[in-house]
């Protein structure tokens, strides 16, 4: 139980750290409309402002769609513009959606980023639906672009979110972990030169396809492709950038929360994939072992050191005896924890693409609401009367809740089903 504690206090003291990267925080749309006679400044509400960027993405000029993006994004993380996308959804999905198409790379980012954060305001619903329906295609030829790791690491994450928030049937969301998937391992024509992913690219693939993992259920997926991801994440393992390491063990860890490793066994009698399961198995768990007390290396931050072996103390504490990470945050006044692998992961990721908004979509989207099961006893509603609030609420928002917690319970059947368990099954025959 000591140990369970210090990593709870571990978690929660790495969830409450400041996040640092922000898109923007000073970078404003500039129009002659925002000055007043003298230079004096009017003040105009944010819908107002949001019109003029969405205006300005019709500019021809590159610079003055990417600054019209900033300012989306930085109003979208202050608040919820519910009524804003009443108005104008389709507007900005679309011109959003444009940016992606023939944008360069700086603005194909803030576009993604900016499409990602309409899909988690709006909710679950036939709205969420459409952002997905519209935007796999153009952001699946994005990402064959080969281009700066940051624009590709931003379509990835607005993957994510619009098939996490949209995506109904677990074939959809399949369908959009294989186009990550191909991301590092492309399916290569004859005249087509293989490119080495760098490691922000492979660490937001990694990232992006465990978020969306958590919401599928392990018995639906097919043992070969179970298989197929547990031996990569394994090489990854052994990669010098800690981040890849930390990404590949989150997503090992999760594999064996939601999936039942005896699936493996159960292939007809095929002794030769039961060894093979076996061997695989007790390789990640030596190599758990190794990193969870590694040594430091020259040119290497003592912050990245410690986060990579506290994440391997509690990969190996799972697998070996069944328990994973108890953590903690704080949201205003109120406690928002998780004890599963599952909602682990998909905190961190929401933390960090909701960056500084997040702590306003906490207290005020009820989408994230549904999805951990947090009732913020004081909401921030700026500018938004009850009435008002309960107007926007998602039509969907008790079904999407209903299968959220399904889902969370399931994973917490799973976890204790599996509490106990590892540490037999991961020892070397």
């Amino acid at each position: 139980m000591g140990k369970q504690r210090r990593n709870q206090r571990k978690n929660a003291a790495m969830l409450d750290s400041d996040d640092t990267d922000s898109v923007s925080s000073s970078s404003t749309i500039r129009s002659d409309q925002m000055l007043g006679n003298g230079g004096e400044e009017l003040q105009i509400d944010k819908e107002s402002v949001l019109d003029q960027s969405l205006d300005a993405l019709y500019e021809k000029r590159g610079s003055t769609r990417e600054n019209a993006l900033v300012t989306i994004i930085e109003a979208f993380n202050s608040s919820l513009p519910h009524e804003f996308v009443e108005k104008k959804f389709a507007t900005m999905l679309h011109q959003c959606l444009n940016s992606v198409k023939k944008g360069s790379a700086k603005e194909v980012a803030l576009a993604s980023h900016a499409i990602g954060l309409l899909a988690l305001t709006v909710g679950s619903g036939k709205k969420a639906q459409e952002i997905l329906e519209e935007a796999v295609s153009p952001i699946s030829e994005a990402l064959k672009s080969r281009s700066e790791s940051s624009k590709i690491a931003s379509l990835l994450d607005c993957l994510a979110v619009i098939t996490f928030v949209g995506g109904n049937e677990p074939e959809e969301t399949d369908k959009c972990m294989q186009i990550m998937w191909q991301v590092v391992h492309p399916k290569l024509g004859p005249n087509v030169v293989a490119t080495k992913p760098s490691p922000p690219v492979i660490t937001a693939m990694v990232s992006a396809w465990s978020f969306l993992l958590t919401t599928m259920d392990g018995w639906t997926l097919d043992p070969k492709s179970w298989q197929g991801s547990i031996s990569y994440f394994s090489t990854l393992l052994e990669k010098e950038d800690r981040s890849i390491r930390i990404a590949a063990g989150e997503a090992l860890a999760l594999i064996f929360e939601i999936g039942n490793l005896e699936k493996f066994s159960i292939q007809e009698g095929n002794n030769k994939d039961v060894t093979y399961i076996h061997g695989l198995r007790a390789k990640v768990l030596n190599q758990v072992k190794n990193l969870s007390v590694e040594a430091g290396g020259k040119g290497l931050t003592k912050k990245d050191l410690n986060n990579q072996r506290n994440t391997f103390r509690d990969i190996l504490e799972f697998l070996e005896d069944g328990y994973s990470p108890e953590t903690s945050l704080k949201i205003g006044g109120d406690s928002l924890t998780t004890t599963t692998w599952c909602q682990l992961i998909q905190l961190n990721f929401l933390k960090r693409f909701l960056r500084g908004g997040f702590i306003k979509h906490m207290q005020e989207n009820e989408f994230l609401h549904d999805v951990f099961d947090f009732t913020p006893k004081k909401k921030l509603i700026s500018g938004v009367s009850g009435t008002e609030k309960r107007m926007y609420k998602s039509p969907n928002s008790a079904l999407n809740k209903a299968r959220t917690q399904y889902l969370n319970k399931q994973r917490m059947l799973s976890q204790d089903k599996n509490a106990g368990h590892y540490a037999s099954g991961f020892d070397e025959e």
